[in-house]
């Protein structure tokens, strides 16, 4: 199977979205990370022709991201957002899908299994939002980054190289064509600001009551959510699991692409 990035587009709740599709059987939705240029593509580019080999792959731009208009409904990021991939599914009907989420699209992901279980089946949160940092002093550095990052004089290569030397472990890994097409997508007008709704401590919801598989994982050096982040989930969800990578930051589905594409397929797979 060879995944050809050709774009559709639906309509999900009033919302003209974006979103990538491949495979098929069960659906699998990939959900992508705040941060600026940020997209389901550009996320997930690595990683989506690997994980469509047994299943449906579908990889949306959230409102303000990518192609996806930037209708948000008010309230905290993350119950805005599983508002959104709600209807999203609901557009292309789907009743119920496993999702991988990153940062953002962790908690985004976390928050749709809280609100409607029912629609969730396998969760993998990778550098996910929603925990409980016990041993760092948050907001992180790279969270500052993120959120100053459209202040001032606006978006600007340089502030973007700042934002992205934090995302990773080796930042000699990101090409110029990575940057370009960061830059380009940070800079549209309807781009979404996250950091200015207010925050949304999943770690204190009932995380107990969630049933579902959960694969947790993370890179040992990120630098925007750190590791600590990883243990309250760990310890909370009743059928969580941890995976660390060494020597990875916050993309872990990037810097550890093959890696990272056997466990989650193993993970999916497992009866």
């Amino acid at each position: 199977m060879s995944f050809s990035e050709q774009p559709k587009f639906i309509d999900a709740g009033g919302t003209r979205t974006r979103y990538f599709e491949a495979g098929s059987g069960e659906p699998t939705i990939l959900i992508h990370g705040g941060g600026p240029g940020a997209s389901g593509i550009s996320n997930y580019r690595k990683n989506i022709e690997a994980l469509a080999a047994k299943r449906r792959v579908i990889v949306p731009d959230l409102p303000g991201y990518g192609e996806t208009e930037g209708k948000l409904k008010d309230g905290p990021a993350y119950e805005a957002m599983a508002g959104f991939i709600g209807s999203f599914m609901d557009a292309l009907d789907i009743r119920k899908a496993s999702f991988v989420g990153n940062s953002l699209g962790g908690g985004t992901a976390l928050t749709l299994a809280l609100r409607a279980p029912e629609r969730v089946n396998r969760l993998v949160l990778m550098g996910s939002g929603g925990g409980l940092h016990v041993f760092n002093t948050m907001p992180s550095e790279g969270l500052r980054r993120m959120a100053t990052f459209h202040a001032g004089e606006g978006p600007t290569m340089e502030k973007l190289k700042g934002v992205i030397e934090l995302l990773v472990f080796d930042p000699s890994a990101i090409t110029e064509d990575l940057l370009a097409e960061r830059l380009k997508a940070a800079s549209v007008p309807q781009t979404v600001n996250i950091f200015t709704r207010p925050p949304m401590e999943l770690w204190r919801e009932n995380l107990g009551s969630l049933q579902h598989k959960v694969l947790i994982i993370w890179g040992r050096e990120d630098r925007v959510l750190p590791l600590d982040g990883s243990l309250v989930l760990l310890k909370t969800l009743p059928n969580a699991q941890l995976h660390v990578f060494p020597k990875c930051g916050h993309w872990a589905q990037w810097e550890k692409a093959d890696e990272f594409n056997a466990l989650v397929g193993d993970f999916l797979d497992r009866p």
